[in-house]
C-alpha cells in the first residue's frame, strides 16, 4: 500500500513537471517571437537609414557637379593675359577654394580664398593674384580639381 501511494506520488509529481515544461515552453516561445519582432524592426529601421543616406549622398553629388563654375567657350586665357575677378573666382571655386559669390569683385572672402590657394601652393600668401598665382591658378578655370 505504501508502495501505492510512493508510486502515486512520483506519478503527480511527474505529470506536475510535463505541465510545469509546457508553460516554460510557452514563455521561451514569446520570448523568441519577441526577440524576432525586434530584430525584424530593427531591419527596417536600416533600411530606412540605408536609402537616407543614399539619398544624402545623391544630393551632395548635385551639390558638386553645381559648384564647378562653368566657363564660356568665349573666355580665352593667354599665359601672359591678366585675369579678371571673375576669371580669378571661378578658378578658385574649381579649385576647392571658396570665394563667396561670383560676382566679379575682389572682397574679403576672394582674397581669403587667394591667401588659402596661394599658401597651399607654396607661393607668398599676400592674397594678390600675380604672375606665379595666376600661373597655377588658371589651369583651374576650365576644370575640377578638388
Amino acid at each position: 500500500m505504501l508502495r501505492k501511494v510512493f508510486l502515486g506520488l512520483i506519478t503527480v509529481a511527474f505529470l506536475v513537471s510535463l505541465s510545469g515544461c509546457a508553460t516554460f515552453g510557452k514563455k521561451k516561445d514569446l520570448e523568441t517571437q519577441g526577440l524576432k519582432n525586434e530584430i525584424s524592426a530593427l531591419e527596417t529601421q536600416l533600411q530606412n537609414k540605408d536609402r537616407e543616406i543614399l539619398t544624402l549622398r545623391e544630393d551632395l553629388d548635385r551639390v558638386m557637379q553645381e559648384r564647378i563654375v562653368p566657363v564660356k567657350e568665349q573666355v580665352s586665357i593667354e599665359p601672359k593675359s591678366r585675369p579678371n575677378a571673375k576669371q580669378v573666382q571661378m578658378a578658385l571655386r574649381n579649385a576647392g577654394y571658396n570665394p563667396g559669390k561670383i560676382d566679379g569683385r575682389m572682397g574679403k572672402q576672394t582674397r581669403e580664398a587667394i591667401r588659402s590657394f596661394q599658401g597651399a601652393n607654396n607661393l607668398v600668401a599676400d592674397g594678390k593674384v600675380g604672375k606665379k598665382t595666376w600661373e597655377l591658378l588658371r589651369n583651374y578655370l576650365e576644370k575640377k580639381a578638388k
